[in-house]
């Protein structure tokens, strides 16, 4: 049994590595501030916030074999460091490939990336920056491993992106349901749960270096196409350009009044992200098929119809669907 604690471990990412690790019989602590929910089952919990200089008090001075930090903030990361350090075999960082500096084409662990951020606090529109002073942060120790994700999706997503699709085409089953022209861009997704399940592999194993946790190659168009199918879609699929949706006020990507998983050309390399390192270092994925249906799951027990934090509103929807076929 090995001793890991995991710096966060209340909210998605987090409670999934969490709930892996103690699946494997590990010796599992979560610290955090506790407002994202509760620790899995079986992992002691520390409460702390981590902008708290006493924050790391109660866990200071014990060996870790694993520490496992997914946040975004460079404070948080180099407090942690500051304190836990000394304390630990091997540390790894859970970061994004929102840190390059050109996202339109393929990616490599070696792309450039953005200025690190000038500062201890990234606001959400610093969020590549605030990842790359973190990255910086954890750099110099021994033994270090910086996991760059991609899309994360399956069963928990907070985002509402991936699930928006498969839960509209539930909701709507014969009724026409509105989907971007961006058939052909690439994207990769990546299940959370095989996400998690290869970082604590990794940290078993003690690996090091910087690389990318990511999906298999495919399209919005082959992701929608299979979220129709698993949710057993029986209406239209009315497509807008892009152009026409932007002149409509919807959003890329994510949040309010948007369309999920579309993105403009200059961000196209997050669906260009090599994973040659990851597969060797042992990374193994399940069906899309197999996220989508679990997705639909998950979205069905939260509600069809529910507030989502991405994609448009179903009358919004049905307005837009109006006005293009006018």
């Amino acid at each position: 049994m090995s001793s890991v604690l995991v710096l966060g471990g209340t909210s998605w990412v987090g409670g999934q590595i969490a709930q892996d690790a103690i699946a494997r019989g590990h010796d599992v602590t979560c610290l955090a501030r506790g407002e994202s929910g509760a620790v899995p089952e079986g992992a002691a919990f520390v409460r702390a916030d981590r902008s708290d200089p006493q924050a790391y008090d109660e866990v200071r001075g014990r060996r870790w074999d694993c520490v496992i930090d997914v946040s975004r903030q460079p404070g948080q990361v180099r407090s942690a460091i500051s304190a836990l350090a000394t304390d630990a075999t091997h540390w790894t960082l859970v970061s994004t490939g929102s840190v390059y500096a050109d996202q339109s084409g393929p990616l490599s662990e070696e792309s450039p990336v953005l200025d690190p951020l000038d500062g201890e606090a990234a606001e959400p529109e610093q969020y590549g920056e605030g990842k790359v002073a973190c990255e910086d942060a954890v750099r110099h120790l021994p033994r270090h491993l910086i996991v760059r994700a991609g899309l994360i999706g399956g069963p928990g997503d907070r985002s509402d992106r991936l699930g928006h699709y498969v839960a509209r085409f539930a909701h709507a089953l014969d009724e026409p349901v509105l989907v971007p022209a961006v058939a052909d861009q690439p994207m990769q997704v990546i299940d959370v749960r095989d996400l998690a399940s290869w970082i604590v592999t990794c940290a078993e194993a003690g690996a090091t270096g910087t690389v990318h946790g990511v999906g298999g190659r495919t399209t919005v168009g082959e992701l929608v196409a299979l979220s129709a199918e698993v949710a057993g879609f029986r209406g239209d699929q009315v497509v807008a350009s892009e152009a026409w949706l932007r002149e409509h006020d919807v959003e890329e990507w994510m949040g309010p009044r948007s369309l999920p998983l579309w993105l403009p050309a200059s961000h196209h390399g997050m669906g260009l992200m090599d994973d040659t390192r990851a597969v060797a270092y042992g990374l193994e994925r399940r069906s899309l098929t197999d996220t989508l249906r679990a997705t639909l799951d998950d979205e069905g027990a939260r509600g069809l119809d529910r507030e989502r934090r991405a994609g448009l509103s179903r009358r919004d929807e049905l307005a837009l669907i109006a006005a293009l076929r006018a």
